[in-house]
C-alpha cells in the first residue's frame, strides 16, 4: 500500500512537472523578412494594361510589383502621375503606401495596394519592355 501511495506522488509531480515545463514544441516560422526599401530611391513606374498592377523601380537594380485592390485605369491615362502618401522613409509592406493616381486636371483618384512584393532578378528580366519602369 505504502508503495502505491509513493508512485502515486511521484506520477503527480511528473505531471506537475510537465504542466510547468515550457513548450518543447518549434514555434513557427515567420517566413523571410520582408524587403524594404527607402521612398527616396524610387525611381519611376509602369502600370499594366489592366490597372491592377504597378511596377516600380528602386534604385538602378531593384524592380517591385504592387498589387492593387481593385482596377485602377486613370493609371494608363496619358498624363497620369501619382500621388503617393508615405508613412515613414521605408517602404516594407502594402500599409506604408497610400497611392492616387491623377491627370493633373483634377482630383486624385484612390487606388489601394493591396501586396508589395519584390521580383527576383530573373523576373524583373523577365517582364516585357512595356512594363519595365
Amino acid at each position: 500500500m505504502r508503495t502505491t501511495h509513493i508512485l502515486s506522488m511521484i506520477g503527480a509531480a511528473g505531471a506537475l512537472a510537465l504542466a510547468c515545463a515550457p513548450n518543447a514544441l518549434p514555434e513557427p516560422s515567420k517566413g523571410p523578412a520582408p524587403a524594404c526599401f527607402f521612398s527616396r530611391d524610387w525611381q519611376g513606374w509602369k502600370a499594366t494594361d489592366d490597372g491592377k498592377s504597378i511596377y516600380i523601380r528602386v534604385g538602378r537594380r531593384q524592380i517591385y510589383r504592387l498589387d492593387l485592390a481593385s482596377s485602377c485605369p486613370d493609371l494608363n491615362y496619358p498624363s497620369a502621375h501619382l500621388v503617393t502618401q508615405l508613412r515613414g522613409d521605408s517602404i516594407c509592406d502594402a500599409l506604408d503606401i497610400d497611392l492616387k493616381v491623377s491627370d493633373g486636371s483634377g482630383f486624385a483618384v484612390p487606388c489601394i495596394v493591396r501586396k508589395l512584393s519584390q521580383l527576383s532578378q530573373a523576373e524583373a528580366a523577365a517582364l516585357p519592355k512595356a512594363l519595365q519602369p
